[in-house]
């Protein structure tokens, strides 16, 4: 507008006298044109620090070359700098050392690839996989206590059962001594030849005696994979019926009293539980049926 000429004088009319028409005083109009030919730089926003990024920077790697402990995280830094009259705010801590790679060593996850599991675990035949593992529960008396058992892949019959307070290496062999002597009419060198044992990767399941007597049996182990229960899903299916069927109704006044029960359960569940994969047949007609066809054949 200060440009345009008049149309009466031919003369322009200058930016004082458009100014002073529009109300706009001239000082606002120059400073504005000032800051427009420089621009300012930009600065950190927020509330004016003690210390820029680079010196804060300098103070944070002093701290970490001075302490006598490695790993020390951004909160602790933060700490010792308080400690030395360094005032700052742990977000912006944990930021310079983000940024600069100095926060302490994380463990970081190693993806697992999911698997299908589009295979079966089931056998054909009775005797040819068992599948053991360990629950807990509580009594009254002993408090906490560990329940191992044993189960047939075929036919889930549970082929051992029992309770102890302390899992030991020893205590997670007898369910397996219980259905060899049931199954195998003797308890002797190599006598389940042939039978695979199905177990996960516990302290009781991999350690030297256990794998030994299964060696001694002439059993043949089969651990699953690790983190993957589904391998030894037999097993947990029978755990989740021992549960929702007796562990998770009924109180026990100790050891001796679960045990009892356990054997009771064990009677029954093999007698009368029916099992839809088996045209709803119990473990033990499921067992006999079958034995029946391989002596027939």
């Amino acid at each position: 507008m200060s440009q345009a000429q008049s149309p009466s004088t031919g003369r322009k009319y200058g930016r004082a006298r458009v100014l002073t028409v529009w109300g706009q005083p001239r000082s606002t109009f120059y400073a504005r044109q000032q800051r427009a030919r420089q621009p300012a730089a930009l600065q950190r926003r927020g509330p004016k620090t003690k210390y820029t990024d680079a010196e804060l920077l300098e103070q944070i790697r002093a701290v970490l070359a001075a302490s006598p402990f490695h790993g020390e995280g951004h909160r602790k830094i933060w700490a010792r700098l308080r400690a030395q009259a360094v005032r700052t705010s742990k977000p912006r801590v944990l930021r310079l050392t983000r940024e600069n790679e100095l926060l302490a060593p994380q463990r970081q996850l190693v993806p697992v690839e999911e698997k299908l599991h589009d295979g079966s675990i089931v056998t054909s035949q009775p005797n040819q996989m068992w599948g053991t593992d360990a629950t807990a529960t509580v009594t009254l008396a002993d408090g906490q206590v560990t329940v191992f058992a044993a189960i047939d892949h075929c036919t889930a019959e549970c082929v051992g059962i029992h309770a102890v307070k302390r899992a030991t290496r020893f205590e997670a062999l007898e369910p397996l001594r219980q259905g060899v002597r049931e199954h195998f009419g003797a308890f002797g060198p190599k006598a389940a030849a042939g039978l695979q044992i199905r177990h996960d990767h516990g302290s009781q399941y991999m350690s030297d005696h256990f794998q030994n007597e299964l060696r001694f049996l002439g059993m043949d182990s089969s651990p699953a994979f690790v983190r993957e229960p589904e391998c030894n899903g037999c097993i947990e299916r029978f755990f989740r019926t021992l549960k929702e069927q007796l562990l998770w109704v009924r109180h026990f006044q100790d050891l001796e009293e679960l045990q009892a029960a356990l054997r009771e359960f064990r009677d029954r569940y093999n007698r009368e539980w029916l099992i839809e994969r088996l045209s709803f047949q119990s473990p033990r007609q499921a067992r006999e049926r079958l034995l029946a066809l391989q002596h027939a054949a």
